[in-house]
Parts: structure tokens; sequence; C-alpha cells
């Protein structure tokens, strides 16, 4: 094997890797986030857990990748440990989903349907079909399908070129007798552990030792105990991934670890004892891709099998080995857990736990708004305080949520994605700036308690019906933007204008009865407070609905789209504002509407 044999061999060990990486891109952007949360959204059945599990980790072809998944699940609290446990055990089967697509590349036949069957004949025409798809498709779905078509290729292509490569080491002694140094099983095992835990991928690792089989010198006496190590050397990226989580999330890497090493032990003691008094005469003979697909499936097969019934004593290990302390056992749930950043690498499920949260900071701005809208003329200091904690979470929702969408940003976002993420960064600042409204509302409410200061009957009427359309116009906007209810949304802008109408009706009315002498100065600069802050909240839930509607409407200009709706000739914006204008009409003003007392 000269310099020229050994480039070749690492160009295509790249290629391969370049490959896997490519095709499970390609399965999780198509797959748009739905794996991942049926996953979160798991029963605590261990059967269909491990069916579960096998399945997506078939499907996105990382075993690693759903353990990752399942400890961010675990440290944001959306899944229990136990639940855990059958998901890592049944990722473990789905691995083996590679080895065997990699195994056809040992098929050998004259009959071209069967050649046919053999990836370095395929390949090439998926290749094409993906390029086709990237190149000339315009639907995003399309594109993703192209990346696994081409991803493949790659993969296979890689997989070609180092067997190719390795072909000339089987003349070469010095490898021949590396690999049978290997063949003690202690020695084996550390080299297949090291190997994956480098690369990190079990599946990468297996079909490294696939492509090996092509020299003809691994033996099943050697490949056995190296993919006894590559079980255990898989649980690296679960275990790097836990460091800083919360310690139910170290226990469930720990599980996978636990998992890994018991049934490794188990099962080559059980073999190799077994090969002592009736030995297994395969283990001389030459390896090869289906073999190996072969011996990878059956022990993880027969380790889930056979450690499924303890899956609890494997929770318990766990825990025992990272403990709770009594402070911790009293911890207050975090509501910012979902925005953990191992979900950053799967874009779609990020994007959904970024609604969420932000859905529960709207419900948080909402709640903090109706308090203080409540507290004038009935004010009350708890209450007050109330508003103030709700306001300060709700600062901190925008400066967490902010952080996490700026860097999910520069990730590989899908267009929905992307046009969702943009229209979450621009409520988060409207949700917020609510919340300050309603800040400023319980300090004038305060003002006025302090004071004595009270409105008229007929001003407290008039403050009154403005109150109920902003809380309408929020109630309107905050359920159409967790519902994403575009026909709902459309329904704000009448009402923001009939608000506009209501706010400068009120201060023409308080203009006329500072100039009768019938209201103090100083009761007017509250007045005036109230509706500056009252309009202001209706044009923020203005801005949140438009911004859901153009993130629905593909063309959409917001300019263009407020200026269409305004139009005299649309009658759905007419007959809308007309209803609200009805629902909302003020008493008639009179002389003594505006008369305050002190």
């Amino acid at each position: 094997m000269d310099i020229f044999d050994l480039l070749s061999m690492v160009g295509g060990l790249a290629l391969f890797l370049y490959g896997m990486h490519i095709m499970g891109d390609g399965l999780s952007k198509a797959s748009g986030g739905k794996l991942e949360k049926i996953l979160e959204k798991l029963t605590s059945n261990p059967i269909k857990a491990v069916l579960l599990g096998a399945g997506v980790t078939a499907v996105i072809q990382s075993s690693s990748a759903t353990t990752v998944m399942v400890v961010g699940f675990v440290n944001s609290g959306i899944m229990k440990l136990h639940q855990a446990v059958g998901i890592i055990m049944g990722a473990n089967i789905g691995t083996t989903a590679t080895s065997w697509i990699l195994s056809l590349t040992g098929i050998e036949s004259n009959n071209f349907w069967i050649r046919m069957l053999k990836p370095s004949s395929f390949s090439p025409i998926l290749a094409l079909a993906g390029v086709v798809f990237i190149m000339f498709m315009k639907k995003e779905k399309k594109h993703d399908i192209g990346l696994i078509m081409i991803g493949f290729a790659i993969l296979m292509t890689g997989m070609d070129a180092m067997s190719a490569a390795v072909k000339p080491l089987a003349d070469v002694p010095e490898f021949t007798n590396i690999l049978t140094m290997f063949s003690n099983p202690v020695l084996g095992m550390v080299a297949g552990l090291v190997l994956t835990a480098i690369i990190q991928s079990s599946s990468a690792s297996v079909g490294i030792l696939q492509a090996l089989c092509a020299t003809g010198s691994l033996a099943y006496a050697t490949a056995f105990p190296i993919i006894m190590g590559q079980n255990i050397g898989t649980c690296v990226t679960a275990m790097i991934s836990s460091v800083g989580a919360s310690k139910n999330a170290k226990r469930a890497a720990l599980v996978h670890l636990y998992f890994n090493i018991i049934g490794t032990i188990i099962f080559m003691a059980v073999f190799y004892l077994i090969n002592t008094f009736v030995p297994f005469a395969f283990l001389s003979d030459s390896a090869n891709a289906m073999g190996i697909a072969v011996i990878h499936t059956v022990f993880n097969v027969t380790a889930t099998l056979l450690l499924l019934p303890f899956g609890r004593l494997l929770e318990k290990l766990a825990c025992m080995t990272v403990r709770d302390t009594k402070e911790e056992n009293m911890e207050v749930p975090d509501e910012f857990a979902l925005l953990d950043e191992r979900f950053l690498d799967k874009p779609s499920l990020a994007m959904q736990h970024c609604k969420e949260v932000t859905n529960n900071m709207a419900e948080l701005s909402k709640k903090s708004l109706f308090t203080a809208l409540d507290l004038v003329g009935n004010f009350s200091e708890n209450a007050a305080t109330r508003v103030s904690s709700m306001e300060d979470r709700v600062d901190r929702y925008e400066d967490v949520l902010g952080t996490y969408l700026m860097k999910l940003s520069s990730r590989d976002l899908s267009e929905k994605d992307s046009e969702e993420l943009s229209m979450l960064l621009h409520t988060i600042g409207n949700f917020e700036r609510i919340s300050d409204h309603a800040c400023n509302i319980t300090e004038t409410a305060r003002e006025m308690y302090d004071k004595e200061m009270a409105f008229s009957e007929k001003a407290r009427m008039e403050m009154q019906i403005f109150t109920e359309a902003v809380k309408e116009i929020v109630t309107k906007t905050f359920t159409s933007f967790e519902e994403e209810n575009i026909e709902l949304a459309k329904t704000v802008e009448p009402l923001e204008e009939v608000i506009d109408d209501l706010n400068m009706e009120l201060k023409s009315r308080h203009v006329r009865r500072l100039t009768e002498g019938k209201c103090t100065i100083e009761l007017g600069f509250v007045h005036s407070d109230l509706l500056t802050n009252y309009e202001r909240v209706s044009d923020h839930c203005s801005n949140i609905a438009v911004c859901l509607i153009q993130t629905k409407l593909e063309g959409f200009d917001t300019h263009e789209y407020l200026d269409t709706i305004k139009r005299e000739d649309n009658e759905q914006f007419k007959s809308r504002y007309a209803e609200y204008k009805e629902k909302y009409q003020l008493p008639v003003s009179s002389r003594k509407a505006g008369t305050v007392r002190a």
C-alpha cells in the first residue's frame, strides 16, 4: 500500500462521513420536526418506547442524535427518566439499519436486477435524481429529498473508495498482524470504543469495519470484540451533551452508558464462555459486510430483550450515581427549559419550542395588562406588586428568547421556519412593550389612589368602554397568535381603528372639560396617561396581528396591506369597523359628563 492508496482511503473516509452527515440532515429536515415531536409525546409504555426509538433512529440514521435529543427532553422536563430508558434501548436497535444498507455492497451476481440492488449500481441514479430535485424543483420538501439522495450517493461512493483503497493491505503482513492482535477480546473492544468515541458515530465506525472486509484479512474473531466496543463508544456523544445539564439529563446519558456496558459484558461473557466449551467455527472465517451487520443487530436486539425488563433498575443505578440533594428536590421548574441548546441541531423542533415559550410569554404579558387595567379605580398594592413581578418575568422572556432565536437563526432553517423565526423576533418585542404599558397603567392607578383622585360617573363609564375595547383587542390578538388563526388576526385592525377614534374622542371631551373648568389639570394628566397607554397597547396588537398575517401570506407588504384594508371599497373592513363602532359607542356627551371629584 503506497501513499496514494492511503490518500484514497482517507478521501473515501471523508466522503463516507460527509455523506452520512448530509443524508442525516436531509432526513431530519424532511421530517420537519415531526419525529421529534412524536418522541416528546411518548407514552410510558416501554415496548412502544423501544419501537419508537428504533424507528426514529433508523430514519435519522444516528443513535447519537436520538440519545442527545432524549437528554435534552429529560433536561427540559418534557420527558420523564423512565420514558427515556426505552427510547435509548430502541435507538441502539435503530442504528443497525445503516449497517444493513452498507452490507448491500457485498452483493455479487451476473443477474441484472440483483446487480441493481448493489449501491454502486443505483447510487449514480440517486445522485442524478438528487441534483435534479435540488436544481430544478422549487418546493423545499423536494430539495430535502434531493439532499437525502445525494447524501446516500456520497456515502456509498466513500464506502467503495475505502474498500478499494484497503484491498492492497491484504498483502501486507504487518496489517494482518495488527488485526490479529485485536482478536483479543479486551484489545478489540477498546479499539472499537476509541474509534467510535473519536468519530462519535457507531454507524460510521461499523461502516469502516465493513469496508475493511475488502482486505479479506478481517476475521470474525477480530470483528466481534470491535463491534462490542463500538456500542460503548457511541455513548460518548450523549455523555458530552449532558455536561452542564440537569441531574435527570445526566442520568439519561448514564442509562445509555450502563445499558451498553452491561449488555456488552453479559453478551461477551456468555459468548466466550460457550466458545470455550463449544468453539464457534465461524470465528476463523473472513468477515464480510453482511456478517458484521448480523452481529451488530443480534447484539443490540439481544441486549434490549435482556435488559428491557430491568429498565427501572438501570434508572435506579443512574440515580444512585447522580444523587439529589434536599434543596434540588425542592427546585422550581425552569420556565425556559424548552430552550435547550441541544435542540439547536434540530431547527424544526427548536422552532416549535420557541413558539411554545413565546405563547407562555404572551399569556404572562396579557395577564399583567388585565391585572393593571383592573387597578384603575380599584387599586391594590398586592396586585400592583404582581404586575411588577410579571413585567420582570416578561423582560426575562424577551432576553432569553431573543438570544436563543439569534443562535437558531445561524442554523440551516427551512423557509417556513425562517419566516416563523422572523415573526417571533418581531412579536416578542411587542409583547414586552405591552407589559411595560401595564406597569405604566399601574403607576397611574397608584397615583390616583395615593392622591385620592377619581373620575366622575360619566367619565368612569367612558373609560370603562375604552378598557373593554382594549381587553377585546388584546384577547383577539393573543388568541390569533397562539392558534395561528389568520381570519381572527384580520379582525384586529378594524378594532384598532375604533380604539384610535375612541382615543381622539376622549381626548376631545377631556379638553372641553378643561376649558369649562370641570376637570383639574392634575387629573387631566392622569387621564391623558391612561389614554396614551391604552392606545399604544392597541398599536402593539396591530403590529402582532399584521406580522402574523405577513408570515402566513407570501409576497406580503405591511404598508400595502394596511393601505388596502382601509380603502373605501373594502366592504369587509367597513362592516367590521361599523360593528365595533356600535359595540363601543360612547354615551352622548353633555356639559356635565366630565364632572370630577378629587
